[in-house]
């Protein structure tokens, strides 16, 4: 059987796939030539870059399969895809603690100035270093903070196990779930917390700290309304989707002060999010790096390399 590895693989999950005797083609095939080629394949995997639509999924009688290496499956067309008995497969759990460490890595950066301070003290050189310690002698812990999770899957309950093993005080959100169990520590000396979850109106209200983890949707959820809600000086952080925050709202409640900074690793009109957002100094920005470790890139390929010869095989 041939598989396609359109949008990368880690070398660790072709390597299971070529031990397993399947054939694997890593040369990316274009979007506008997929129609054509993919035909002569069993299965694809992709990332985020390409598309699998019906239109494409019609002309590839020969497809059991569609592999996607990450959480979200908006690319492919789940439903269509299925009902004509390919199976669609992705990885949830791989790259859940990747994205929760970059998560609290822009927590740190608003809270310590990390982001403008970089900028900032190589432009204006070593007659300005005392007025900028000065200007970032403000930062805060986050130790004893209240930071409040929105969307407990895989991911979300990362960030909570983060948050608490960082000393925070958790608060939790997610309509489909009320209650989360998290391990803190190793299998050895580690404990079991149990946190039951809240209103998303009560967590606007008392965190300090927010951490968005949902997956696409049609419409923001978090606009000029849920600002409203919030502490003066909060912190918001979003690395689930672009378009989860309203872009024009979150400039605005940065620019009252009702927001102290965003961190970002999403953005409406990827792959050119607006210049606004990148050059504000309040927010800290990476280019959709979530699940960019060496780590998860590993655990995504294998956990998708084994999905796919189980419905292969």
């Amino acid at each position: 059987m041939k598989i396609l590895i359109n949008d990368g693989m880690s070398a660790a999950g072709i390597k299971v796939l070529e031990d397993a005797g399947y054939q694997v083609d890593t040369n990316k095939i274009s979007q506008e030539e997929l129609p054509e080629k993919l035909a002569d394949y069993d299965a694809i995997c992709v990332r985020s870059a390409t598309k699998v639509r019906k239109e494409l999924i019609d002309q590839c009688p020969r497809l059991k399969a569609i592999g996607r290496g990450g959480v979200g499956l908006d690319n492919i067309d789940v439903d269509y895809a299925r009902s004509k008995g390919i199976a669609v497969l992705n990885t949830p759990a791989a790259s859940s603690r990747s994205v929760a460490e970059l998560a609290l890595g822009h927590m740190l950066s608003i809270a310590r100035s990390l982001n403008d301070a970089h900028i900032n003290m190589p432009s204006k050189g070593k007659q300005s270093f005392k007025a900028l310690k000065k200007q970032y002698s403000k930062g805060m812990e986050l130790e004893n903070k209240t930071l409040g999770v929105i969307g407990l899957g895989r991911i979300g309950q990362e960030m909570v196990r983060i948050g608490l093993g960082m000393g925070m005080n958790v608060i939790g959100s997610d309509p489909f779930v009320n209650q989360v169990k998290v391990r803190l520590g190793g299998k050895a000396h580690g404990i079991d917390v149990t946190l039951n979850t809240q209103p998303q109106d009560v967590l606007l209200k008392e965190a300090d700290f927010i951490s968005i983890h949902v997956p696409a949707l049609k419409d923001p959820i978090i606009t000029s309304s849920e600002f409203a809600q919030m502490k003066d000086g909060v912190v918001i952080v979003n690395c689930s989707r672009g378009g989860i925050i309203d872009e024009d709202d979150l400039l605005s409640a940065l620019e009252s002060g009702k927001v102290l900074g965003a961190g970002l690793d999403v953005f409406v009109g990827e792959p050119s999010p607006r210049e606004d957002l990148l050059q504000h100094s309040s927010i800290s920005v990476t280019p959709h790096t979530g699940a960019s470790t060496i780590e998860a890139q590993d655990k995504i390929g294998i956990e998708l390399a084994e999905k796919l010869i189980s419905v292969l095989s």
